[in-house]
């Protein structure tokens, strides 16, 4: 018998389960732009106000789509954290690379802390455990972009890996939310 709440539980694992899959495409597209591009230009500049934009986007949907488990006051945190810091982005683009791994870092950081906040409190769901490692590792690398900042090789490049890492760890749950779904 199927109740109620294996039917939501359903859907909001195929609802997640294909939001990831679209983040993982999209942080290896804008991986490889942002590599191609360089370090500095407006491309690049772009490219680094797109992807909290795009953040801000998945959180929306998010918001809309998974009807169970939805943490909604972290997902409002998350939206307000990644408007601000495309601001930021934009701004601090034109100061050069240690202003903008400051102001990344500093995203990193505290949209990790609510990526860990949002997955634990999916657990039940299944396929959260990359999304819980994956917000960890960001407060970690968002810390080390705000020190290679005060360094003579800042450089933007290791966004691209952190972007990269980022997509895979949505793919890895997308692959275990898809069990979930087939499951309920």
């Amino acid at each position: 018998m199927t109740t109620v709440t294996d039917v939501n539980a359903r859907r909001t694992a195929v609802a997640l389960r294909n939001l990831y899959v679209v983040r993982f495409g999209f942080a290896l597209i804008w991986a490889v732009l942002l590599f191609l591009a360089g370090p500095s230009g407006p491309v690049s500049v772009a490219l680094l106000v797109i992807y909290p934009l795009f953040d801000v986007a998945a959180a929306i949907v998010d918001l809309r789509s998974s009807e169970a488990a939805r943490p909604t006051a972290a997902l409002y945190v998350n939206l307000a954290l990644s408007l601000l810091t495309a601001i930021g982005l934009a701004v601090a683009a034109t100061s050069g690379a240690p202003s903008t791994l400051r102001v990344w870092g500093a995203w990193a950081i505290t949209a990790g802390i609510v990526q860990l906040i949002v997955a634990v409190s999916r657990r039940r769901l299944g396929g959260q455990w990359a999304m819980i490692l994956s917000g960890a590792i960001s407060t970690i690398a968002g810390t080390a972009f705000i020190l290679q900042a005060g360094t003579p090789a800042a450089s933007l490049t290791s966004l691209a890996g952190y972007a990269t890492a980022g997509g895979v760890f949505f793919l890895i749950s997308a692959l275990r939310l898809n069990g979930t779904a087939k499951s309920t």
